[in-house]
């Protein structure tokens, strides 16, 4: 791994959008599942609440599958390239370590984005625990980018 590993080293506009996508990812659990969904649980009957939490939810994956990960990941991935980290570099002290702590907290939180498909597999519990971990273990990823 390079001497002094800089974020920008692969350009200053990789550095803010690997940043920035990860920002929008968080941003978008958290204003999704703390703000819009229980105001339209309130306001709305039931059936109503339920059909647009799905619908909602939907459209969140989408865009977070299409736009929120591949950004900071494809980034991530182009900071640490031009930067020489190695697989045996991420136990090194400093950014080794931090990278090595963001991919693990990055493989917690990934699963519990499954969250639809258990509440479309009827399995309530099991969507409302990952529901809740996803955005308590995603705010972790962030503070460590880049």
């Amino acid at each position: 791994m390079s001497e002094q590993w800089t974020p920008s080293a692969c350009g200053p506009w990789c550095a803010s959008c690997h940043v920035t996508g990860a920002v929008v990812w968080v941003g978008g659990q958290l204003v999704l599942s703390r703000v819009v969904l229980p105001v339209a649980r309130r306001m709305l009957a039931a059936d109503a609440g339920d059909t647009f939490a799905a619908g909602a939810g939907r459209r969140f994956g989408l865009l977070t599958g299409a736009v929120s990960l591949p950004l900071p990941l494809g980034t991530g991935w182009a900071m640490a390239w031009h930067n020489g980290v190695t697989r045996a570099s991420r136990t090194d002290p400093g950014y080794g370590r931090a990278l090595a702590t963001k991919l693990g907290l990055f493989a917690l939180v990934m699963p519990a984005v499954g969250h639809g498909v258990a509440y479309a597999k009827g399995r309530p519990a099991l969507a409302r625990a990952r529901a809740v971990g996803s955005p308590a273990g995603s705010p972790g990823v962030v503070l460590l980018a880049p």
